[in-house]
Parts: structure tokens; C-alpha cells; sequence
């Protein structure tokens, strides 16, 4: 009894090692794993992969033809730290797509068919430090509080987008960041870009690619540097007035020549009434007299 006794603990680690085995050894079809990665480079992929082992930490994508991103199956790998997926086809919603990786520090969706980035998008990747969605000419928009609950990010990457404005907010309260890519976008240096453009000049990020980080718009700043365009856009901005705050000024001056016309018509009136009711006064009390 006492040797049966001892045989039960020896199999049965040996059955949970066979198991853990298996699982580590598992390997997706088409792709190469080694000790907590799992890269699947170039392999034309159309959909995300089967049988990634849980323990995953490092995982690329990259060069395919992955056009969605599931959620659910992403969930399943709590420990991955670094997510490669530059040159797919994502694209469209991307919201909540990443609750289930928390732990990523990594992230590169660069490449891809993105159009807009809201405060759902990464807003469970508390850990994230380095950030990447360059490279994508349908990303148009990105939403002031987008990167909110990012605070560890130190490198964001939006260069040659369909970008047009960038609120200074959503990278301003970023505390830690120190690299920002944005060159080759379509910048539309007007005044309300002038507080992005002042804290540019202000800050101490590091721009990479800094020459390229020009105005598109308007014709007359087109392919300026914008921090050098700053001294400009303030004169533009303080001393000289555009069309329609000109129509604004002469809107507002006609409106004061109306109201005081019609004040000084109506006071007219009220003074003839009050003379007329005056005059009939005193005919009464003449005759009365």
C-alpha cells in the first residue's frame, strides 16, 4: 500500500508535466514558436490564429492580411506583453478590441487600414508604453481623451496619417511621454492649431523627423516647419481679422444703427403722444375756465 501510495503522486506529475509540455509545444499552423513567442511574420494570414499557447508573452503579425482582431481569443492571452501587428488590414472599430491584454507594453498597428482612434480603443491598456499607428492614411481623426488612461506612455507614433488637428490636451497629460512622431501629416495650421504648435515649442518631447513636421493648410503656410510657423500664426491670429469676422463686426454695427434707430423712432413718438395728450390738457382746462 505504501508503494501504490508513493506510484500516485509520481504519475500524476508525470500526466500534468506531459500536459504543460503540450501546451508549451503547441505551436499555431504556419507560425515559429519559441519560449513565450510566437511569430507569424509573412505567412499571409487572412484571420487572426488557433492554438497560440496561453502563456504567450510576445506575439507578431506582422506582413499579413488580418483584418480583425478578436477580442475574445485575444482575452485568452493575459500575459501578453508585446503585440506586433504592423502591415495587416486592420481597420474600422477597434473599440474594446484589447480589454482582455492589460499587461501589453507593447503595441504596433502601424500599416493598416485604421480611421480613428476614440477613449475605447486603448483605454484597458493601462501598462502601455510604446504606441504605434503611423502609417495609416485613413486615420482621420483621434479623440481628445483618446489616450487618457495611457500614463505610462512614453512613445506614440501617428506620423504620415490623414491626421488634420491633434487637440494639445490628448498628448499634453501624457506625463511620461517623451517620444512623439508626427511628421508627413496633413496639418491644418489655422488659429485653433496655434495652441498645439506653442506647446510644441514648449515642451520636452522629442520630435523624431522633426523637418517633416510641416503645414499642409492653408496655401500660404503650406510645407512650413511648424514651430517656425508659430511667430506667424500669432500675427495672423491677434492682429489680423478673416472675412467673416469682418461680416461678424459689420453685422453687429448694423444691429446697433437699427436698435438705436428704433429706439430714437419709438422715444420720438412717446414725445409727440406726451405733447399731443399735453396740448388737449390744457384746451380742456380753458374752456372749463
Amino acid at each position: 500500500m505504501s508503494s501504490s501510495g508513493r506510484s500516485w503522486p509520481l504519475s500524476l506529475m508525470f500526466l500534468l508535466g506531459v500536459g504543460m509540455a503540450s501546451e508549451r509545444t503547441s505551436c499555431p499552423s504556419r507560425c515559429s514558436c519559441q519560449y513565450l513567442e510566437v511569430n507569424c511574420t509573412g505567412q499571409q494570414l487572412q484571420e487572426f490564429p488557433e492554438a497560440i499557447p496561453l502563456d504567450t508573452r510576445q506575439l507578431i503579425l506582422a506582413a499579413n492580411n488580418v483584418s480583425y482582431l478578436p477580442a475574445v481569443e485575444l482575452s485568452f492571452l493575459a500575459d501578453l506583453v508585446y503585440l506586433d501587428c504592423r502591415k495587416n488590414l486592420l481597420g474600422d472599430d477597434l473599440d474594446f478590441t484589447f480589454i482582455g491584454v492589460a499587461k501589453l507594453v507593447y503595441l504596433d498597428l502601424s500599416f493598416n487600414n485604421l480611421t480613428q482612434v476614440t477613449f475605447s480603443t486603448f483605454s484597458h491598456l493601462l501598462s502601455l508604453v510604446v504606441l504605434k499607428i503611423s502609417d495609416n492614411p485613413n486615420l482621420v481623426a483621434i479623440e481628445k481623451d483618446a489616450f487618457a488612461n495611457n500614463t505610462w506612455l512614453r512613445h506614440l507614433d501617428v506620423s504620415r496619417t490623414g491626421l488634420m488637428f491633434l487637440d494639445t490636451s490628448t498628448v499634453r497629460d501624457l506625463p511620461n511621454l517623451r517620444f512623439l512622431g508626427l511628421s508627413d501629416n496633413l496639418w491644418h495650421c489655422n488659429c485653433s492649431f496655434l495652441d498645439f504648435i506653442t506647446w510644441m515649442t514648449e515642451s520636452n518631447v522629442h520630435f523624431s523627423d522633426a523637418d517633416n513636421i510641416t503645414c499642409y493648410t492653408p496655401e500660404g503656410l503650406r510645407a512650413l516647419k511648424m514651430p517656425a510657423v508659430e511667430a506667424q500664426l500669432h500675427f495672423n491670429c491677434l492682429t489680423q481679422l478673416y472675412k467673416r469676422d469682418y461680416i461678424f463686426l459689420c453685422l453687429i454695427g448694423f444691429c446697433i444703427f437699427f436698435a438705436g434707430t428704433v429706439a430714437a423712432w419709438l422715444a420720438g413718438i412717446c414725445a409727440v403722444i406726451y405733447e399731443v395728450h399735453t396740448s388737449k390738457r390744457e384746451e380742456e382746462e380753458d374752456t372749463v375756465t
